[in-house]
């Protein structure tokens, strides 16, 4: 029997302690350089043009324009159609407050801004109105039933205001249109013994004998209206083709009416499209001159067709052509900002 090997009585703090492996190096981090900046440089904009460029057109076109205008009319007239360069305001004045002021004063041509104003408010907010429904049907169809409608919209665009304005009078002609057709078949007798054929003869649409829509406010309004029809419905379709339908299936499923849904889903959605299409064909209508012309009583005519009758009319002063252009310009500008003041209170008041 062999002998049990000796302990190590040796303490193990003495004890010489096993060789371990080294660790292994770790790579090294490699750190990105620092980035070092770049003077600014003006880059092209969408359209290739460097912003310099891009302002010197935005000058031409916009800025340039006006201040001839505006120097214009400041300018003096001469005997017959002659003007010269100057620096008078009476061109000012004379929109204001007549010609003869302070001996007498005209409100002639401050009334011709107001209807130029009424003319296009309205004007424009039909054409919303009645846009929206055919503007909200498009955008629930198919793609292909919308590319269709789309395409017939702007097709549509393409017919002048003289062609537009020449269609409608024929239709309201007192020989050939709506009054003949409610004369020959026996409406006009009919009317006659109420009280409607009254309240048509204060509207100005009809006369002691017979139903007549030209001349009149309302006619004016609405073939104004026609004109801008097709550009409200184009407006108004990309914001009400982006409606979620989801939103509006689960105001249905939770008990709300069409009519509910409609006013508390689909049209908060879109308040802001809706007053930029009012604005955008406010501002576009405040030109109108052919519908003017021919639809409109005389004595409501709108300063665009006065600033036509003192450049290109009877009258040739130009620089007072160009001082009713810029009072009307910056009565939209006006009519602009208070419509964009109310709407961000609006907004804020929600």
């Amino acid at each position: 029997m062999s002998a049990p090997a000796p302990r190590d009585l040796t303490p193990a703090a003495a004890r010489p302690r096993p060789a371990e492996a080294p660790a292994p190096a770790r790579p090294p981090v490699a750190t990105p350089p620092a980035a070092v900046p770049t003077p600014s440089e003006p880059g092209p904009g969408r359209l290739g043009l460097s912003r310099p460029a891009l302002g010197l057109v935005l000058l031409a076109l916009c800025v340039a324009p006006f201040a001839l205008v505006l120097a214009v009319s400041l300018g003096v007239p001469e005997d017959g159609a002659a003007w010269d360069w100057g620096l008078s305001l009476q061109n000012y004045r004379r929109v204001f407050v007549g010609l003869d002021w302070p001996e007498t004063t005209s409100r002639l041509y401050l009334a011709r801004l107001g209807w130029s104003l009424a003319y296009a408010a309205l004007a424009s907010v039909v054409a919303v109105a009645f846009a929206f429904p055919l503007a909200w049907a498009i955008a629930r169809r198919s793609r292909r039933t919308q590319t269709i409608w789309l395409v017939f919209l702007l097709a549509s665009l393409s017919l002048s205001e003289v062609f537009v304005v020449m269609g409608w009078d024929i239709l309201m002609s007192n020989r050939s249109g709506l009054p003949m057709l409610f004369r020959e078949s026996g409406l006009t007798d009919a009317l006659k013994a109420t009280p409607i054929f009254d309240w048509l003869r204060e509207q100005g649409l009809a006369s002691p004998r017979d139903v007549r829509f030209k001349t009149s406010v309302p006619l004016t309004v609405l073939v104004m209206a026609y004109l801008v029809f097709p550009y409200a419905v184009i407006l108004l379709y990309p914001a009400l083709s982006r409606i979620d339908p989801a939103m509006m299936e689960a105001a249905r499923t939770m008990g709300a009416r069409p009519g509910t849904v409609m006013r508390t889903v689909v049209i908060p959605q879109v308040r802001l499209p809706l007053l930029g299409a009012v604005l955008l064909l406010f501002v576009f209508l405040l030109g109108a001159y052919v519908v003017v012309t021919q639809f409109a009583d005389p004595a409501r005519h709108t300063l665009t067709v006065s600033i036509y009758e003192s450049v290109r009319g009877a009258t040739l002063n130009a620089p007072f052509g160009a001082a009713q252009a810029v009072v009307l310009l910056v009565a939209a500008a006006t009519a602009l900002l208070a419509a964009s003041g109310l709407a961000r209170l609006a907004e804020r008041a929600r």
